[in-house]
């Protein structure tokens, strides 16, 4: 099966233009009703359908065609770009304002384009570039909106006029940032004030700065304000953990009350250092029975599942009466 064209039908259309095409209208007067403007008739050829190019190449666009459906995509994008870049200059701060017009004084060229920017500790106001009110032990940031300045390290703003020292208590020092200040070794912080920390016995200091400020040594619990000796029964360790149990039982021991018993391991069976259980697990093939482990009598059609220590029936067959019978 063969496709087939339209084939290009040539046909003439007479089109009108106005002499006077292009000028100015004029207001309508019913005393004087202005002629009708004399047209010349032209006659020319529209072609219809698919152009000789697009038939000669079986239906393709040609470069021309394709061109010219490409503008209004092309205006599309153009328009997109300048709206982006509208947005774009409300987004983003500006370091600072420029200016277009003659230079005024303390104020510098732009490093890119045209117009000036005024320089830094000025702003512009109108044509001109006024000076910032900068108070003492502050800076110029060269931005064109808050205050246009900030305080110096170890300075604090107050009501926007103004930069105080931060006040920095006895035993402290100023952190890096330069805007909060921070209690020595040793020292913890109470209100405005670093107090020393009071060490016990059998303790040493850490850097927790919310808490206590010490921990006791190895073998120690925290009791009040004092480190107390752990009481650590026979056949049992230290955890050294922070929260819970500050000992447990040896492997082949149970925790109980506050001592550690040794684990009766029934035959057929081996340890389980689970925290919960009797200690110990039976063998694959065996199920716990009074404290012992028995062997599994497993029925026809029937198999030990994932523990090892349970059966079930086989696909197809059902429990009835301890037995896997077909299932209906």
């Amino acid at each position: 099966m063969t496709s087939s064209t339209h084939p290009t039908l040539p046909q003439d259309f007479a089109i009108q233009v106005a002499e006077n095409e292009g000028m100015p209208t004029r207001p309508n007067s019913r005393a004087s009703p202005l002629p009708a403007a004399p047209t010349r008739r032209l006659t020319g050829t529209l072609t219809l359908g698919l152009s000789r190019t697009r038939a000669a190449t079986n239906g393709l666009w040609s470069a021309k065609e394709q061109a010219a459906m490409r503008h209004p995509l092309a205006r599309l994008i153009a328009r997109t770009a300048a709206i982006a870049g509208v947005i774009a200059s409300f987004a983003f701060p500006v370091l600072a304002q420029d200016g277009t017009g003659p230079m005024p004084e303390n104020a510098q060229p732009r490093s890119y384009g045209g117009g000036w920017v005024c320089d830094i500790g000025y702003r512009v106001e109108g044509a001109e570039c006024l000076p910032l009110d900068i108070p003492e032990h502050a800076y110029p940031t060269g931005r064109s909106y808050g205050t246009g300045w900030e305080c110096n390290r170890g300075y604090e703003e107050v009501d926007g006029t103004s930069c105080d020292p931060i006040p920095v208590p006895a035993n402290a020092f100023l952190r890096s940032s330069g805007y909060d200040w921070q209690c020595e070794r040793g020292f913890r912080q109470e209100d405005e004030a670093c107090v020393p920390i009071v060490l016990p016995e059998r303790a040493y200091l850490t850097d927790d700065a919310s808490g206590r400020g010490w921990t006791c040594d190895r073998g120690y619990e925290a009791a009040a304000e004092t480190c107390s000796p752990i009481a650590v029964p026979e056949n049992a360790y230290l955890t050294n953990a922070d929260y819970g149990a500050a000992w447990a039982c040896e492997r082949g021991f149970l925790r109980i009350d506050d001592r550690c018993d040794a684990v009766v391991v029934p035959s057929n069976a081996y340890l389980d250092e689970a925290s919960y259980g009797p200690g110990w697990s039976c063998e694959r093939g065996y199920e716990v029975l009074n404290g012992a482990c028995v062997a599994i009598d497993l029925p026809e059609n029937a198999y030990l599942d994932r523990s090892g220590n349970r059966w079930s029936c086989n696909r197809g067959f059902r429990l009835s009466d301890g037995a896997c019978v077909l299932g209906r």
